[in-house]
């Protein structure tokens, strides 16, 4: 069986800043810069909602003083609607947060945007399309985590590649024009099954780009090209989980 054909949407890469060695932030940026990078991955968490602790709103200015890169901010947190007017700040940045984390998600998704920033659902492994499908309208983007949240180098959950799949097909079926991000495990060997499943935001960390917290500007070119080479070539679903 193969995926349907879907509408593409732009595709975008989003480095997930907290594989970049603190020392070598600067070079990174740099590489990221001229590489013309869409956007720049924050995950923010607070030892709470995952057993992790990183980075924070000082992080986020240094990088926006360092870089006209957008900021593509994860709420990895508990109770995320006390912490997002903590990132208003950073105008024409995108906020995704764990609906299951808020009693009232509509109302911050309302606050995010009335902050000037994209709004995003993020959606954690074990929750399904269904549960949040009353959100999907109401947001520029879907986080699909294809691993358990808070750590970087983590094996992909197959089972997440045909959320994907379902989220492509709904926002196609409902004519939204909206972006399936996804987070965890992006490598090369996974990513062209991550695209043809309908994936247009990848989110780089350790298993492509990063290597020893440094980036190779080669590298960033050979990413855009797998994901190229994928948009070209149907993939069939045994051979997307067979990865």
């Amino acid at each position: 069986m193969k995926f349907p054909e879907l509408p593409l949407r732009p595709l975008s890469v989003s480095p997930s800043m907290m594989c970049a060695d603190p020392f070598a932030l600067r070079e990174v940026v740099d590489v990221f810069a001229a590489g013309e990078v869409e956007w720049l991955h924050i995950d923010i968490m607070d030892g709470r909602y995952v057993p992790n602790f990183t980075l924070g709103p000082d992080y986020c200015r240094a990088l926006s003083r360092a870089s006209r890169i957008p900021l593509d901010i994860h709420l990895m947190v508990e109770e995320a609607d006390r912490h997002a007017d903590l990132f208003a700040e950073f105008a024409g940045a995108r906020v995704s947060f764990h609906p299951e984390t808020v009693r009232q998600p509509v109302r911050l998704i309302e606050r995010i945007r009335a902050n000037g920033q994209g709004s995003a659902i993020a959606l954690d492994p074990s929750m399904t399309l269904e549960s949040v499908a009353h959100l999907l309208p109401l947001v520029d983007q879907v986080v699909v985590m294809t691993v358990n949240p808070g750590y970087a180098g983590q094996k992909l959950l197959p089972f997440c590649l045909e959320k994907i799949r379902q989220c492509r097909e709904w926002f196609a079926k409902e004519g939204l024009a909206t972006d399936i991000e996804v987070d965890g495990n992006v490598s090369w060997a996974h990513i062209p099954a991550m695209v043809m499943a309908g994936a247009n935001v990848l989110v780089a960390g350790t298993s492509s780009l990063f290597v020893n917290g440094r980036v190779r500007p080669a590298d960033l070119g050979r990413f855009r090209a797998v994901v190229d080479e994928a948009r070209k070539s149907p993939v069939g679903e045994q051979s997307i989980l067979a990865r």
